[in-house]
């Protein structure tokens, strides 16, 4: 059975006078719920705030807190997103160039299944990933530039196309390209074998989504993984069995990622920035405390010092 609807008044009433929830002011609750929505603020940021056996809000909880988290979160959507869109453009400058160096310039090869992998396990997802580009080079009117070469030239080199695609088909089309080309390209990163770099590509394609839509980062999980990489034993990650319990499929996995994905100095304004997000958080809310977050996005205590 679904929920009731509420107006913004009883919802104040109930996160109140059900949920154990201290609201000081009113009215700037309520336009804090006009802004951002009752289920993307309290459903998606209470569980830290709230006791397991009663279901309640810990004693003292305060909607400010909650709000905190929220804007801490949205921090840190806008400073990944940002690092994220540095290695897309990366990949895409990357992966044409090899593309085109090895093919040429003409739209007829990257529609061609031949100069994709012949594993007969991707030959399905090569004929969806041809589709999607077909579509862009001769259907798709979105974008400007595309039109001009289709329609001036006939043609839409794939270092103009590679601009209409999102991170997701560049992903796709890294691991379907040959081992030739996947080695060329995962040269440009840092100590990564082609295999590590599509599945670094894959999750970090789940995290762009989640920063994208605006759904809960923080405490964020793939079900895929990235490698168990050099950095995690440098780290000296906790670990369980054969594998690391953070820093695989967590927003700590991520951190490592960039590590890989973007230079030396990108990283370090990038670590820089991240420690005066988590930071400002700690000193403007009064609960959770910091490790309580960082617990939640998979950091080790000491992450900035490792």
């Amino acid at each position: 059975m679904s929920q009731s609807f509420l107006t913004y008044e009883q919802l104040i009433d109930k996160l109140e006078n059900e949920k154990n929830l201290v609201i000081s002011n009113r009215q700037s609750a309520i336009s804090v719920l006009k802004k951002i929505g009752y289920f993307a603020l309290i459903g998606g940021y209470k569980e830290l705030f709230k006791n397991p056996t009663t279901k309640k809000y810990n004693d003292g909880t305060r909607f400010e807190d909650i709000v905190a988290l929220y804007k801490f979160d949205e921090n840190l959507r806008e400073l990944f997103l940002k690092c994220i869109l540095k290695i897309e453009r990366h990949l895409r400058s990357t992966i044409s160039y090899y593309f085109c160096e090895k093919y040429g310039e003409n739209q007829s090869f990257y529609l061609d299944a031949n100069n994709f992998s012949i594993y007969p396990k991707f030959q399905a997802d090569v004929q969806r990933l041809i589709g999607e580009l077909n579509n862009l080079a001769t259907k798709n009117n979105d974008y400007a530039y595309i039109n001009y070469h289709r329609k001036f030239y006939n043609n839409v080199p794939l270092w103009v196309l590679f601009n209409g695609v999102s991170f997701g088909v560049l992903s796709k089309f890294y691991i379907l390209m040959t081992q030739d080309l996947q080695f060329k390209v995962s040269r440009e990163f840092k100590q990564l074998s082609e295999k590590q770099l599509g599945q670094l590509l894959s999750v970090v394609t789940k995290f762009r989504n989640v920063c994208a839509h605006n759904e809960r980062l923080f405490s964020y999980k793939t079900k895929n993984t990235i490698p168990n990489l050099p950095v995690h034993k440098m780290l000296n990650i906790n670990k369980k069995g054969n594998t690391y319990s953070k820093g695989l499929r967590d927003l700590f996995a991520i951190v490592v990622a960039f590590k890989y994905l973007l230079s030396e100095e990108e990283f370090d304004k990038f670590k820089d920035s991240l420690s005066n997000t988590i930071e400002h958080f700690s000193e403007t809310a009064k609960t959770p405390n910091k490790q309580e977050v960082l617990k939640a996005m998979g950091f080790p205590k000491n992450w900035y010092d490792i």
